[in-house]
């Protein structure tokens, strides 16, 4: 898993890894806290909804659901759009998707009109913005990616922490359908993240100007090749196991430290612990995963992150007060923190850079289906039961298991890849002794051709030859 290089198509169109790219980034940070942290704030709405409907916790909780079912299981369709259209169109028409559901959302007059609107068309645009930007991440950055992909990562606990205020000031200043029309209009600076998407372009040729429309047209709107990757394989098997049980703790500390007793001010403040821990997190591992023998290993340093998850789950579900929950939540920021920071830097070392936009389609929705059956499990286990310790440990097994999957997966059942160059000078070094390669034979065969020519030329002086010392041989 060396460098890729970053194109969009045979012309090789190398990563600038700096310049424009820092604004990529910027939209790419924009984005990812819209898309992982809108799902959670919504839920602050969630009373408010059901005093006015009518209607249960359970079924606005579905609000968040379906948001992130839409998220992660059109990622099939988001790799169709962006491979027929470009990142850039496809993220405006997703930023417009993403406003309109909401403002659509704050005029309805029943619980399943928000589905349709806050949920499904909100859904459909937030995907629509998150996939091209990472895309365009990968394609913009290559020796600083992993450090780019930290950052970029940093966007959702931001957000979160940002988020979940503002909605409770909204919703007292101005009621739910206020507060829905306005985030409405902040989902509209997706548009904007998406107009910083410039795609790159390579440089004019002869031979592009000569090459064919035809073959343009031919490129897959969906390349399913990714599966005869074994790595990628390997990845979408353990990311899905691991989806199972890494979001369900979030979910359930707060009602954890409730059920110990504690009020519900003290209990909030876990997740506000666990953010803030996250935002160090993603940019700092970032920053280790680029380092120059960490990121050809950089898979194994995914599985390490995964594991160190899974036995914070294991021992968060020892703790018995609230210094212990704190503690869990330390760590498990941490923990989670690097899993987000290396999640997609991972996927992109493995497929490369053509492929990744139908390989991260792909993974999303095997996801998808992960992530609609982890937490209700969780939430049915916990009423069977009704011990958040069991929900803990299954949720740690789990995300350890997939760990175990993906480093013993990579050792046992991939070949070393043969390393590309990471530098220019070795680029450079590499392309010119391929030139001078080709060039030898070449310029031996002109050679011959003249020493014949020349030969068969040979001046007469009086019918008889003159000979040389070059041509008497």
């Amino acid at each position: 898993m060396g460098a890729v290089v970053a194109d969009d198509g045979p012309s090789g169109v190398k990563a600038p890894d700096g310049g424009w790219g820092w604004a990529v980034l910027f939209g790419c940070f924009i984005i990812t806290g819209f898309s992982y942290a809108f799902p959670k704030a919504v839920s602050v709405f969630f009373k408010e909804l059901i005093r006015e409907f009518g209607v249960g916790y359970s079924d606005t909780a579905w609000i968040s659901s379906i948001l992130l079912a839409m998220l992660y299981g059109t990622g099939p369709l988001c790799s169709v759009c962006v491979n027929r259209f470009g990142c850039r169109p496809v993220m405006l028409v997703g930023g417009l998707f993403a406003s309109m559901g909401m403002v659509i959302a704050s005029f309805c007059t029943s619980i399943v009109q928000i589905y349709l609107t806050a949920g499904v068309i909100t859904g459909l645009g937030l995907a629509l913005n998150f996939q091209p930007s990472l895309i365009m991440l990968n394609r913009y950055f290559d020796k600083r990616r992993p450090l780019a992909n930290g950052l970029s990562a940093a966007g959702s606990p931001v957000f979160l922490c940002a988020l979940s205020p503002l909605g409770q000031v909204l919703q007292h200043q101005y009621g739910w359908r206020g507060g829905f029309l306005i985030l409405g209009g902040m989902l509209l600076n997706c548009c904007v993240c998406g107009a910083l998407m410039r795609p790159l372009e390579p440089p004019k040729t002869s031979e592009a100007a000569k090459e064919p429309a035809e073959k343009k047209v031919k490129k897959k709107l969906l390349d399913f090749s990714v599966f005869k990757d074994g790595g990628f394989v390997i990845y979408t098997l353990a990311a899905s196991i691991m989806v199972l049980g890494l979001f369900v703790p979030p979910v359930f500390v707060v009602s954890y430290a409730k059920d110990l007793g504690y009020q519900d001010t003290k209990a909030a403040f876990l997740l506000t612990i666990l953010g803030f821990i996250d935002i160090f997190a993603r940019p700092i591992c970032g920053m280790v995963a680029g380092l120059k023998w960490v990121r050809p290993r950089c898979v194994y340093l995914f599985s390490f992150a995964m594991i160190f998850n899974g036995f914070t789950d294991l021992m968060g579900s020892m703790s018995v007060d609230y210094g212990g929950l704190v503690v869990f939540c330390i760590f498990f920021g941490i923990s989670y923190g690097m899993v987000g920071a290396l999640q997609f830097e991972v996927l992109m070392a493995i497929v490369g850079t053509q492929k990744f936009s139908s390989a991260i389609g792909l993974v999303l929705l095997a996801e998808a289906m992960a992530v609609l059956i982890g937490p209700p499990s969780a939430g049915k286990l916990l009423d069977a039961t009704g011990r958040y310790m069991f929900v803990f440990i299954i949720a740690g097994i789990e995300v350890t298991t997939s760990a175990l999957v993906l480093a013993l997966g990579n050792f046992f059942c991939i070949k070393k890849k043969p390393e590309e160059p990471h530098t220019k000078e070795e680029a450079a070094e590499r392309e010119e002794l391929n030139k001078s390669e080709d060039k030898a034979p070449e310029d031996a065969k002109v050679d011959s051709i003249e020493v014949e020519q020349f030969l068969k030329d040979e001046p007469e002086k009086n019918g008889e030859v003159v000979t040389n010392p070059e041509t008497c041989v």
